[in-house]
């Protein structure tokens, strides 16, 4: 029994020995977070750590001009290593030389994740010689993945440091393109379509393509996240530049084209799903040629086939084709745009996801397409997801949303959401713990002043408008959180996270766990989504929770009020939340449940007020409003940057005060002015037919 137990031991112990030490590998050089290596342009290293030993290789120079392989023990030993040349990869000055034949001291020391090699040698300089002393200090970090390389020489004491960043070889290199701002079906949208589909196909298994949108796209932060992610994630891009150069890099991942038609629109829509399915590229009929060269597989032609065909008809046929082999917890509408425009940028998600695409009407009058949108619905999961976003020319956003939310579905916007594929591969830093900023100091009172409250809301997502435009942080500001992408794409939440000022405050939406109407969902339904939106927002370390229905005509003369059951809903679902926010447009739905408070938006600044009357507005608001304190919510839409919000509120006056949304509801809770007011069916008004 002893020698099995011995040979155990044994056999454990030879197996921890024998596992790569995560040192091991190549490494290379992050130029933009490096010092730097000025005439050199180039820095390498190999190491190698097997039990005792150490084999350390350098490459330096323009190239691979110069380099250095030391073998060595890490248990402190002085090793004597003769110089073979008399450049050294760490020196930044002309006239300092290494003495070519003589020898440096090195030892070298391994302490977990931190790698020290001491030298001591002599260097020529223009009066005679020198000695000097250096700890090359290599630590790893981001979960192995990189080597922060400092080095520290008495000669430089007490000035800048050097220090360079080393990644392996094969971590995190990607190629990037930029999109144009044309999505024309005569002019770029068949070469852009084909790129999306391309990205859905490659980043697969690991990011690797990356598109940075133009200055038109409704979501501009794709150049921000381009940076955070160089910056953060230690990636490394190639620029690809044209398309037949994307198709060439990527050649072996692409299984075939298929061929859409130009004339009919729709053939689009349905070649993405049959591209998900085949792992395969969208083509039009002149890019034929470029996929002849590349030896490709045609898969599907479209050409003619849907000639004079409805998009009931087309898409009846897609559903009896293709719907047994796509998922039935995501489907995905590529509207928004109509016409000879469209603006697929969530593609590349929705294939990876196999998904079957459409744009089909939610509008009971165009009773055939309504019949085949409930079909689909009504074959999803219960609690699925529907991504991208209904059709600008065939329905109305309500009724697309009230549709879906009748099936127990929830939606994620828009149609633009670009590089979904490549961020969802893209994990939270290690140890990243989302952060809001919160404002309510624990134990200390906020007792309101006959004053007028006021504070911001930008709905919409952070993502759109103002996140990145100058004037963030000069005020407090709120900002709905698309929390879904905590699982879709957590890496950008983070990028939010921590780009944001302690003026930035984030708060939970909308509705749901995704985008969907809870006078619409079935009550047996409506406890289960308010749970998983309040797991979102416990992760996501959020207190407030925006609520958003336009089931009942959603229109400007519509009712967005919710009923006492949806109120009583949340307020008992969501227990940790100070309070609540609703509408959109006008809304009148106030409560009060334990000094928690759910406010309706008073205001919604349009883009096209004029700053003065904006004022006006607000001051009018709060003579109608004689009662002190009077809060009064705000809603911005994206277009409305920062600058000119605070220019609005600079010119209320003294009777105004702007305050963080969590002491806004705080204080409100506490201290209601309004009157309590939920949803009467008997205001209810229907949209003019």
């Amino acid at each position: 029994m002893k020698r099995k137990v011995i040979i155990i031991l044994l056999f454990v112990y030879s197996f921890a020995f024998s596992q790569d030490n995560p040192f091991n590998g190549k490494w290379v050089l992050i130029k933009d977070k490096s010092t730097d290596i000025d005439r050199y342009q180039y820095f390498t290293l190999d190491i190698s750590i097997n039990k005792n030993k150490l084999t350390f290789y350098q490459e330096w120079g323009r190239k691979k001009n110069f380099t250095e392989k030391m073998e060595l023990t890490l248990d402190g030993k002085i090793h004597k290593i003769k110089f073979n040349d008399r450049i050294f990869q760490t020196n930044l000055y002309m006239s300092v030389k290494t003495p070519v034949g003589e020898e440096k001291e090195v030892t070298a020391k391994l302490d977990g994740n931190i790698l020290i090699i001491n030298e001591k040698y002599s260097v020529k300089v223009s009066q005679g010689k020198k000695e000097i002393n250096v700890k090359n200090i290599f630590e790893l970090t981001y979960n192995n993945n990189v080597i922060i390389y400092q080095v520290i020489r008495d000669t430089r004491e007490g000035l800048s440091e050097i220090k360079y960043t080393l990644k392996r070889d094969n971590f995190h290199n990607a190629y990037m393109m930029k999109m144009s701002d044309n999505w024309e079906i005569d002019v770029k949208l068949p070469e852009q379509a084909c790129l999306i589909t391309l990205q859905g196909i490659v980043n697969e298994k690991e990011p690797l393509l990356y598109f940075i949108y133009g200055e038109q796209w409704d979501f501009r932060y794709t150049p921000t996240y381009y940076e955070y992610i160089k910056d953060k994630k230690y990636f490394t891009f190639t620029q690809l530049n044209s398309l037949e150069q994307a198709i060439n890099t990527f050649k072996d991942k692409i299984k075939g084209y298929i061929v859409w038609d130009k004339n009919v629109r729709t053939s689009l829509i349905v070649s993405f799903t049959v591209a998900g399915l085949e792992k395969a590229i969208v083509v039009t009929e002149d890019m034929l040629p470029l996929m002849e060269k590349f030896g490709l597989n045609k898969i599907e032609d479209f050409r003619g086939k849907f000639t004079g065909q409805t998009d009931y008809e087309i898409y009846t046929w897609a559903y009896n084709k293709y719907w047994k082999d796509c998922s039935r917890d995501f489907i995905f509408w590529i509207g928004g745009e109509h016409g000879k425009i469209m603006k697929p940028g969530v593609v590349d998600y929705g294939m990876q996801k196999r998904a079957f695409f459409t744009d089909l009407s939610a509008d009971e009058k165009d009773t055939l397409e309504f019949e085949l949108t409930k079909k689909l619905f009504s074959e999803m999961k219960p609690y699925s997801m529907v991504m991208g976003w209904h059709s600008y020319k065939k329905d109305l956003e309500e009724t697309f949303v009230a549709l879906l939310s009748k099936y127990t579905l929830r939606m994620e916007g828009l149609h633009t959401l670009p590089n979904m594929s490549f961020k969802s591969k893209v994990p939270l830093e290690p140890g990243f713990k989302f952060k809001n900023n919160h404002n309510i100091a624990p134990g200390k009172e906020y007792k309101p002043e006959k004053k007028v409250y006021i504070s911001f809301i930008q709905t919409d997502g952070i993502g759109l408008g103002a996140w990145t435009r100058p004037g963030r942080g000069l005020i407090p500001y709120s900002w709905e959180v698309t929390m879904n992408l905590l699982w879709i794409a957590p890496s950008l939440l983070e990028c939010f996270y921590n780009q944001a000022t302690k003026n930035d405050f984030f708060i939970g939406a909308l509705s749901g766990p995704g985008y969907l109407y809870p006078k619409n969902v079935p009550k047996e339904h409506l406890p289960k989504l308010i749970e998983m939106a309040k797991d979102q927002m416990k992760q996501l370390d959020l207190n407030v929770f925006e609520i958003m229905d336009y089931s009942e005509d959603g229109t400007i003369e519509g009712n967005s009020d919710l009923t006492p059951e949806v109120v009583n809903a949340y307020f008992k679902y969501m227990p940790d939340a100070i309070g609540f926010v609703n509408g959109y447009y006008p809304s009148s739905t106030f409560a009060v449940k334990g000094k928690r408070a759910l406010i309706s938006y008073d205001y919604y600044l349009s883009k096209e007020r004029p700053e003065e009357d904006a004022v006006s507005d607000l001051k009018e608001l709060a003579r109608l409003n004689p009662q002190r304190p009077y809060f009064l919510l705000a809603h911005i839409r994206q277009w409305s940057d920062i600058t000119r919000v605070k220019s609005i509120y600079d010119k209320l006056g003294p009777e105004f005060e702007l305050v963080p949304l969590d002491i806004f509801l705080k204080m409100a809770g506490e201290n209601p002015t309004f009157t309590e007011k939920y949803f009467d069916v008997k205001e209810r008004k229907k949209r003019p037919k």
